[in-house]
């Protein structure tokens, strides 16, 4: 097994991989205003496309290099009403802001001033959230939860199983994706 990269190497790697990512998310518009407020208006589905792309790519990225021992699964616990809680909290702030995290700093990057004032406010609600832990863990965190586990590990199905299924649900969005904005671009083929 190779040692890990540590110190100065390692920060001067995560500039270089945290620039080229920003770059990336500048390229495919995603760091557009414009972009993610049209994902949640049905009429541009870039973000979507990029993210089921990720996910798919990182996530048999990640499912290799386990594979490889190159590296290690780090489960968080599956504690249902606190995801439902973040994930709406999430979106809601996702409309709002018309960023995600990533895609809001990338945008601060280029100079976008709203971006930067959504920055600060993610900045407030991570303060807030630190504040409020304590109630949090005894209160939501504590319904619901299901402990460490896996679909693979809960389902019996391995990993390369849930990646297949997750490939042919990508394939099918994308080409009813790419059929439906082929007929409004040209109506005759509806």
């Amino acid at each position: 097994m190779t040692l890990p990269i540590t110190g100065t190497p390692a920060l001067v790697l995560a500039v270089v991989f945290g620039f080229l990512f920003g770059l990336l998310l500048q390229r495919g518009r995603v760091a557009n205003y414009a972009t993610i407020v049209n994902q949640f208006l049905l009429k541009d589905f870039t973000v979507l496309k990029v993210m089921f792309t990720a996910i798919i790519v990182g996530g048999i990225g990640v499912l290799i290099l386990h594979q490889l021992g190159h590296a290690n699964y780090h489960i968080k616990p599956a504690n249902m009403l606190g995801v439902v809680l973040g994930a709406s909290i999430f979106g809601v702030g996702m409309v709002t802001y018309g960023y995600c995290p990533g895609t809001g700093v990338a945008a601060v990057a280029t100079g976008s001033v709203h971006a930067l004032v959504g920055f600060a406010g993610m900045l407030v609600g991570g303060i807030l959230y630190a504040m409020s832990f304590k109630w949090v863990e005894a209160h939501i965190l504590n319904v619901a939860a299901l402990g460490k586990v896996r679909l693979p590990d809960v389902t019996g199905m391995s990993d390369w199983v849930w990646f297949g299924i997750l490939i042919v649900v990508a394939a099918v969005v994308f080409t009813l994706l790419e059929r439906g904005s082929s007929k409004t671009k040209n109506p005759s083929l509806a």
